[in-house]
């Protein structure tokens, strides 16, 4: 294996890791629907706001890797649930599912031999396609350590 390929798949491999820290899918399991929309006194989220902020953040980065369409959104409100609570139980499922889909194609892109980690993304600004892949890992483990901490401040932790 090459030092190339050895990099791409330890990045791909670290966006759904759990070696250093919790892993998102580790950090959503098992939480009670009763849970999923409640700030903890002195927390500005529920786990509901940091699942769906990882989603659309994660989704945002995979369409400005892929598309040449893209567009940039605004912020914050583009970045964050209008609720602290999902609309139903489905909407926190088909959340968590879209975050494992997107994440699984930031895997594939990448372990892509077709895709230059270190080459500027045509339709940005210098962006990098490793800088972004790098964003992503930083990111998530951020948001899932909240959500960890809004878990344990809920009792619902492990």
């Amino acid at each position: 294996m090459t030092a190339d390929n050895s990099l791409r798949e330890l990045l791909s491999r670290a966006l759904a890791w759990s070696d250093a820290h919790v892993s998102f899918d580790d950090s959503v399991a098992g939480l009670a629907p009763s849970l999923r929309g409640v700030r903890p006194q002195g927390l500005p989220h529920s786990a509901w706001e940091l699942v769906e902020h990882l989603r659309l953040a994660q989704s945002d980065i995979l369409e400005f890797c892929a598309s040449a369409d893209y567009r940039d959104k605004k912020w914050p409100e583009d970045y964050w649930p209008a609720a602290p609570s999902p609309e139903s139980d489905d909407a926190w499922d088909s959340s968590v599912a879209a975050y494992r889909t997107d994440r699984e194609a930031l895997q594939r892109l990448t372990v892509s031999p077709d895709v230059d980690l270190t080459a500027a993304i045509p339709h940005g600004s210098g962006q990098t396609y490793a800088r972004e892949i790098v964003l992503v890992l930083d990111h998530a483990a951020y948001h899932v350590a909240q959500i960890v901490t809004v878990r344990q401040l809920l009792g619902a932790w492990r």
